[in-house]
């Protein structure tokens, strides 16, 4: 078998160490592409909204759930503050779904503050029935329109839950 001189293994400690610099870069390409993942997750999960039956603003089993996954979000950022807007579908008076809106807020704001969440971090609007999700009079419209959303500040830091 042919020797190798040092030139030779000075390539070959060469050519380990470039791929042992690719191996670890990939890596910790993969593993960044994953947190970055993990927080879209999680910037989803807050921001995704819950719905009402109608004419009320008592929270639904599915709505529970929902703010049930916000809650190790927001225990995990302790600094983050969220604002709910509250909104109603177009029947009724202009008054009376600004005032079901507040109340859907408003009760979501308690269920969270009665599961751990400061107060003081959580601010609450109503829209009524002036910002519809969607458009229609029928069933369908309404339902996406009976609901509260989340929205968190621009450039908010925030981190998964461990």
């Amino acid at each position: 078998t042919p020797t190798c001189d040092a030139a030779c293994q000075q390539r070959l400690a060469d050519s380990i160490r470039a791929a042992n610099e690719a191996r670890d870069r990939a890596a910790r390409d993969a593993a960044e592409r994953e947190r970055l993942a993990a927080i879209e997750r999680v910037r989803t999960t807050l921001l995704s909204a819950i719905y009402f039956d109608y004419d009320a603003a008592d929270i639904r089993g599915d709505a529970r759930s929902a703010l049930d996954m916000k809650l190790p979000i927001l225990r995990a950022n302790a600094g983050l503050t969220i604002r709910i807007s509250g909104h109603a579908d177009e029947r009724g008076s202009d008054q009376y779904n600004d005032a079901l809106g507040q109340q859907r807020a408003a009760a979501t704001k308690r269920y969270l503050t009665d599961n751990g969440i400061e107060a003081a971090r959580i601010s609450i609007i109503s829209y009524g029935e002036q910002r519809p999700a969607m458009s229609g009079a029928d069933e369908n419209a309404w339902s996406r329109n009976r609901r509260a959303e989340f929205e968190i500040p621009p450039g908010a830091n925030i981190v998964p839950p461990r």
